[in-house]
């Protein structure tokens, strides 16, 4: 009894309330096979914790809270559980990490520094991704999957 309550413990802390050091609040389009959104949402993170919280005319309709594992509403899963359901299994699992932070992905694969930030393309038969990040937006397409985020500065 007391191996399940430790079990229980562990498991559930991944999805616990954390105190997040960032607040920003941002323009948010997602388009996937199972998340369509285009509306205000806030991404806060602390470290490796981070939580996305999409809204829709100001009422809170999704949490997305990344740590060791991803929860949803639905419930907590692997990250590699979470790309292969709500977007493309042949993602690296901290893909949406990555996105949310702007941050290089497929570590820094055909990396391309600009001005304000930086550009890939990666293609294999899995992905055709186009990926931006500068000062004010962060863009992810991905052409074979019909995967789009589109991250933007809210306007002063």
């Amino acid at each position: 009894m007391k191996y399940i309550l430790i079990v229980f413990i562990i498991f559930f802390s991944a999805c616990s309330v954390k105190d997040y050091e960032q607040t920003k609040s941002k323009v948010i389009i997602i388009k996937s096979p199972k998340i369509k959104f285009a509306d205000l949402g806030y991404i806060r993170n602390t470290g490796n914790n981070i939580q996305l919280e999409l809204f829709l005319a100001g009422k809170s309709i999704k949490q997305i809270n990344i740590n060791r594992l991803i929860c949803v509403d639905e419930g907590c899963m692997s990250k590699d559980g979470f790309n292969a359901d709500y977007l493309h299994e042949s993602y690296p699992d901290d893909l949406l990490q990555h996105i949310l932070l702007g941050l290089p992905i497929y570590a820094e694969k055909n990396k391309q520094k600009i001005d304000d930030g930086f550009t890939q393309k990666i293609e294999n038969k899995d992905v055709n991704i186009s990926y931006k990040v500068n000062s004010s937006t962060i863009y992810f397409k991905d052409k074979k999957n019909n995967i789009i985020f589109k991250i933007k500065e809210m306007k002063k």
